[in-house]
């Protein structure tokens, strides 16, 4: 049987974990060793860490929006998709009556500009020819319809469009996006 001295030790550290995580603090559990918080700048000038712009999610919003726009007027459904430089969804914007496929092709060709660094257009050509190619990377899409966006000549996300009848005109939609961050 647990002691009452026992129990309320126990009870106690419960108590703190639940509050804890209802507030969103971190516990440390070694009291000896302590919290050390690194400033973004002495994050960045350490050199085991690495430091991977991304779009913020403003900017990621504010140009899916306007890749949306640019699509609407142009008369076709579309879906949007931003994504930041690792290749994580920031923002997707299923335009009203675009396709269920238009998704995950969005998803595909962004996610494909990012990796390589260019448009999905320039591209497609650079995946014929027998044996292994680029097309066999999982997660890859060779249509035209994805961009990069770089800032200072770094990557910094991609935006992604399917859905309009040709991907001449998804990526038309997707530079007029990159174009509200310049």
């Amino acid at each position: 049987m647990i002691n009452v001295r026992r129990r309320a030790t126990l009870g106690l550290v419960a108590g703190a974990v639940a509050v804890a995580t209802v507030t969103g603090v971190t516990i440390n559990a070694n009291a000896a060793e302590p919290a050390v918080a690194y400033s973004a700048a002495a994050t960045a000038a350490r050199s085991d860490v690495v430091t991977n712009p991304s779009l913020d999610i403003d900017a990621a919003l504010r140009a899916a929006k306007a890749t949306l726009k640019a699509a609407e007027k142009g008369g076709h459904r579309v879906t949007v998709v931003v994504l930041d430089r690792s290749g994580t969804v920031q923002v997707q914007l299923k335009g009203d009556g675009a396709g269920p496929q238009t998704a995950e092709s969005a998803i595909r060709k962004a996610f494909t500009a990012a990796s390589f660094g260019q448009p999905t257009s320039a591209l497609a050509g650079r995946v014929t020819g027998q044996g292994a190619t680029l097309r066999d990377i999982p997660g890859t899409l060779f249509l035209a319809g994805g961009v990069p966006v770089t800032v200072g000549g770094q990557i910094v996300g991609a935006i992604g469009v399917g859905g309009a009848p040709s991907g001449d005109l998804d990526e038309q939609y997707a530079n007029a996006g990159t174009d509200t961050l310049r």
